[in-house]
């Protein structure tokens, strides 16, 4: 745990005792904010910012845009990417539940791999792909911003341990169990539907051979019966990509209980809280979905046809308009997790491009910088922001390598 007054940085002393010296007052104060702006800027550009969650290929396999160039829709485009100083977003390979059903799994991950493939061979000025932490380093140094992948929802490999493998040689660094239902590894937290009571026989299995291999585990959107089968099992430590904590959601199961939290510090893990406004106080979700259904009723009246550029620009012009939630909700949660159970183990999945509602304040990729000022605010010293932005989910990463086998 951490005191308020440990948090507080050596720079906002310094500014706070040069305006008290000077008899600065409103003037004073304004200069203050803009030096610890400008400060901010510079963390954030200067240490990797490594996000756990970002759901830019579905995005765009819904609607196309060239993301190399700002973008009409969405929360990423490399324009914004470089303006906030994101290193390491992990794109992800969302696979709906709807394909367990269907079939092709497989083949839908495969194609949206192709296309994050495909942005590092377009613009390989802007983007490359990254397979290891020293990726993501040397790419942080040469001005790039690195493309991990991870999938959500393992249905793609289906019930063969081999497709795990061929995963992760394709680039996939982390898994995400199940999805909205449950799938043949594992519940889901949001499927009141318990096949498994946790872990199938056939999820252990998966769990053992990512650690084999130096695979994630991501224990986002598990059933909490999972989650502790994952603590079981697992030899190596695990990421929560974007979740956040249940005490201020509570009896939402999609988010992390205090006993949870406990145990993924123990795991030596870290949980990466999501922006979702949904995900950060029990009542905004009702207030978001109340926003976006009067949204998509006032353009169905507007008679503008959905999937149109018009309609991808009158949406996202309204949907960022109505923010649900501050930047201090998201604050609280990290708080939280660090008086719990320490820095170490808090980390940014912020679920942009896959999230409806957003808090004011943290729109898109833009903004980490101002998160970076309200920690700074908030009495976090330098290293331990640098922890947050991007070295505890780099040090998981590292460490779930080291623990592969030979």
């Amino acid at each position: 745990m951490i005191s308020s007054v440990l948090r507080t940085p050596h720079l906002l002393i310094i500014i706070t005792l040069v305006a008290i010296a000077t008899g600065c007052g409103s003037t004073g104060s304004s200069t203050s904010d803009t030096a610890l702006q400008a400060r901010a800027d510079e963390l954030a550009h200067e240490f990797i910012i490594v996000d756990g969650h970002i759901d830019v290929p579905y995005r765009l396999d819904d609607f196309w845009e060239d993301i190399s160039q700002e973008t009409i829709g969405g929360d990423f485009d490399y324009p914004r990417a470089v303006e906030g100083g994101i290193d390491a977003p992990f794109m992800s390979i969302y696979i709906p539940a709807s394909y367990q059903d269907m079939g092709g799994a497989k083949e839908k991950a495969d194609s949206l791999i192709d296309m994050v493939e495909g942005f590092a061979t377009q613009w390989p000025e802007k983007f490359a792909l990254a397979y290891t932490v020293q990726d993501v380093r040397a790419n942080h140094q040469e001005g790039i911003i690195s493309l991990p992948m991870g999938m959500e929802n393992g249905a793609p490999i289906g019930e063969d341990l081999s497709l795990i493998d061929y995963f992760y040689d394709r680039g996939i660094r982390y898994i995400t169990l199940a999805h909205s239902r449950a799938n043949q590894i594992s519940d889901s937290s949001y499927d009141s539907t318990r096949v498994w009571d946790g872990l199938s026989p056939f999820g252990e299995q998966v769990v053992r051979k990512m650690n084999d291999i130096g695979m994630i585990v991501d224990v986002s959107h598990i059933s909490d019966s999972a989650f502790y089968d994952v603590m079981r099992i697992s030899r190596a430590p695990v990421m929560a990509t974007h979740s956040s904590a249940r005490r201020f959601t509570p009896g939402w199961e999609r988010n992390m209980s205090d006993e949870m939290l406990e145990r993924l510090a123990e795991n030596d893990g870290v949980i990466m809280i999501s922006y979702g406004s949904s995900f950060l106080r029990g009542e905004y979700d009702a207030i978001g979905d109340s926003i976006n259904a009067a949204l998509r009723d006032e353009m169905r009246d507007a008679e503008i046809e959905r999937g149109t550029r018009e309609a991808v620009q009158w949406f996202e012009e309204r949907r960022k308009a109505n923010p649900v939630g501050t930047m201090d909700d998201v604050i609280m949660h990290i708080n939280h997790v660090v008086d719990l159970v320490g820095v170490d183990h808090v980390g940014l999945g912020s679920d942009f491009d896959g999230v409806f509602a957003l808090p004011s304040g943290l729109h898109d990729v833009s903004t980490y910088p101002d998160l970076v000022r309200e920690l700074l605010k908030e009495g976090y010293s330098e290293e331990d922001i640098r922890k947050i932005l991007g070295e505890n989910a780099l040090r998981v990463w590292d460490a779930v390598a080291d623990a592969a086998l030979d």
